[in-house]
């Protein structure tokens, strides 16, 4: 054969199996990369007004009362599509019809807590098993019938809070993310509690035939590791977070498993904490076989604001400066595209520290600056001043206007304040944990982003000898972190409910038994002994405590721990955010040149386009989709929609109306070449929208 028809062959099968990666949806969120990309290209602009559903499944569990919710992107292997349910249940489907084949219920028909966003699939011969996570424990089951394999940990499952160092029964730990499967191991963060008292967040590789653990990577670092100096010297027994919750990439080729990780606990004051803070808010390369840290780039230093990397990493590979360069993507909730080349950690685009406010909390060290890539520039605004106070009415305006008097505002990492402080991006992002999606061919990213400020403001908590100066009842709802969802004054925040007056809506055995089950967004609380609960809820039933708030002792020293009022978006008198639109948006990015190509509106409220109002967007939570045919697909608005849009101009060119809000990421595959698009629609959660149960697919009609 000549050797120039042996190098075209070679091209060629390189780019077909290239294309072949991105024909399934057998990974979350598409394949390992976590690019969210499809070369199935049956639907494409010119025909995608002929989508209809084709199928629609029920799960039967949605729970309005606690605002349950559908995060899963389904994945489709072994012939079946794997989902979770609002309560948490697993359950496989023929994907062609949407006909339930199985169901596996962790929780035995009684209250479930938290959400899943997704499940693992691995196979080795004839063992094939679907990883699954549900409360504090992984599930190995059999993905043929559903039934838990015996000889993986304990009856098919491990306790994901065994092996970090503390008391199992005293953490709280569970995940809402997949891991991901490199050979024979399963790589698996963890989500956690936020509080004074959370547990640490490392990173465990486990046997995926047997559930040992294989490895453990210390996202806070223990005495002679490297990382430890950025940390006060006793911080590793007592501090916890740095977990890895949204889910990671691999590079199966390079054996390369990247991590992104979250804020130290707690997440608003870190006077407990000084130094640098590593492996918090950091973008890790691990050695996916041994665990041992390749580099890092930290992110956010020493994290004031709860700026977790929300999302995996997307693997990608760019065109700069005449050659072609295989990078990792990490989008963050501050609005940034932060790349790195993936072997060396060496940034794409240089990346600037700047100086940014310090805090005037005691005892605070904020990190004096941080860091900003020059390219690509953010995808959201990083500064509110009063300038920026909404105007979609004078109403509105002179409303916000009001509510933010005597709070700092300005630019972004403005710190923490008992004045309070309008934080704008939010902890919702900027970006979310819907993450990124990548088209390969053209080198162009697609991201959907949030634009709703938050105004938190901090409260000041004596401390004397190292005691809280609070009743016992104070003293834990305050070190439990009840305050961040249901406020200091326990009024609620947001879609978190009140606990005034509680006794007119619950009785002590109530809420003695949501403490130990959790529901729906709460989790639960193993870490709070009897004594703390009986003190903890006649604090909450105003009753009097057992144990007053102690004396201060003019022989100790009083210092101050830190809470803060909840998660309190800003808005107007009519629940609409407090800054000019637009609130939601989807971008896309050129990661070729660093530069932005468009910018779209991303969703809308009916009652305003009836005032003239042009479409201002929504909060949205959900990833993005593209194809290579020409489509960006995203649901995540809070108007309930399920859109495409061209991904060359941003024009949407379809749209849906869901049963309920798709605060997910949509899938698409391929059945006998008949292409199929498929979101839950779970509505609830965060957001608030109505809770839906239902999983929806389309196709091309007849």
């Amino acid at each position: 054969m000549p050797a120039f028809v042996f190098f075209i062959l070679v091209i060629a099968t390189a780019c077909r199996n290239n294309r072949e990666a991105h024909t399934t949806w057998s990974v979350y969120r598409g394949d390992v990369g976590s690019t969210g990309y499809s070369t199935l290209d049956e639907i494409t602009p010119e025909n995608v007004d002929q989508l209809e559903v084709a199928w629609t499944y029920h799960t039967g569990d949605a729970r309005e009362e606690n605002r349950s919710a559908i995060q899963c992107n389904p994945i489709i292997v072994n012939g079946k599509m794997y989902v979770t349910s609002p309560q948490l249940k697993l359950i496989a489907l023929d994907p062609g019809t949407g006909k339930e084949l199985w169901k596996f219920d962790p929780f035995m028909n009684s209250e479930a807590t938290g959400v899943n966003r997704g499940v693992t699939y691995w196979e080795k011969g004839t063992d094939k098993r679907i990883f699954f996570s549900a409360g504090p424990h992984l599930y190995a089951l059999n993905a043929d019938n559903g039934g838990l394999i015996p000889t993986f940990g304990v009856a098919g499952r491990i306790d994901l809070r065994d092996g970090l160092g503390r008391d199992p029964g005293t953490l709280a730990v569970w995940a809402t993310s997949p891991g991901i499967i490199f050979g024979d191991l399963l790589i698996q963060g963890t989500a956690l509690g936020e509080g004074y008292d959370a547990a640490p967040g490392f990173v465990r590789a486990y046997d995926a035939a047997t559930g040992k653990i294989a490895w453990t990577f210390h996202t806070i670092p223990q005495p002679g590791e490297y990382g430890y100096e950025t940390w006060d010297k006793d911080a590793y027994t007592q501090v916890g977070g740095t977990n890895s919750w949204a889910g990671m990439s691999l590079d199966e080729k390079r054996g390369l498993v990247f991590v992104p990780t979250g804020s130290p606990a707690f997440d608003f004051y870190g006077g407990n904490r000084k130094g640098e803070n590593l492996f918090g808010n950091c973008l890790i390369a691990l050695d996916a076989k041994t665990g041992t840290r390749k580099w890092h780039h930290q992110l956010v230093h020493h994290d004031l604001w709860d700026y977790d990397l929300p999302a995996p990493p997307t693997l990608v590979t760019l065109h700069k400066d005449g050659k072609d360069i295989d990078a990792v993507a990490q989008v963050t909730k501050m609005g940034m595209v932060f790349l790195f080349e993936r072997e060396s950690g060496e940034p794409v685009y240089p990346i600037e520290e700047r100086p940014v406010p310090k805090s005037d909390l005691m005892a605070e060290e904020t990190w004096p600056t941080q860091p900003f890539p020059v390219k690509p520039l953010p995808f959201v605004r990083h500064t509110y001043t009063e300038n920026d106070i909404t105007d979609i009415s004078p109403a509105s305006h002179d409303f916000v206007k009001a509510k933010i008097t005597g709070a700092r505002m300005g630019s972004i990492y403005t710190p923490p304040s008992t004045d309070g402080v309008v934080q704008f991006p939010g902890t919702r992002g900027g970006a979310e944990w819907g993450g990124a999606s990548f088209d390969p061919e053209t080198g162009v990213l697609y991201v959907n982003a949030n634009e709703i400020p938050l105004l938190i403001k901090m409260k000041a908590m004596e401390m004397s000898g190292g005691q809280l100066l609070a009743s016992a009842g104070e003293k834990v709802y305050t070190l439990n972190n009840c305050t961040m969802c249901h406020g200091a004054d326990r009024a609620g925040t947001g879609v978190f409910p009140s606990l005034q007056n509680l006794a007119k809506r619950k009785t002590e055995d109530e809420i003695r038994s949501l403490l130990k089950t959790g529901r729906g967004q709460m989790p639960t609380f193993p870490n709070i002994s009897a004594t703390d609960k009986d003190a903890l809820i006649a604090f909450l039933f105003d009753k009097k405590d057992a144990a007053p708030k102690p004396a201060n002792t003019p022989s100790q020293s009083t210092t101050y721990r830190y809470v803060h009022d909840g998660w309190n978006a800003l808005t107007d008198q009519e629940g609409y955010p407090g800054v000019k639109p637009p609130w939601g948006t989807l971008n896309a990015i050129d990661l070729n040149t660093g530069d932005r190509l468009w910018q779209v509106p991303l969703g809308e409220y009916p009652e305003l386009i009836k005032k003239g109002i042009p479409p201002t967007g929504t909060q949205n939570l959900g990833g993005t989709m593209v194809t290579a045919s020409g489509l960006v697909f995203v649901g995540a608005t809070r108007d309930e929609k399920f859109r495409a849009f061209n991904k060359k101009t941003g024009k949407m060119v379809w749209e849906y109306k869901l049963p309920a809000g798709g605060y997910a990421t949509p899938a698409t595959y391929s059945i006998n070449g008949k292409q199929y698009i498929v979101i839950a629609a779970g509505g609830g959660g965060k957001v608030g929208s109505p809770s839906g149960d239902a999983y929806v697919a389309f196709a091309l009609k007849k």
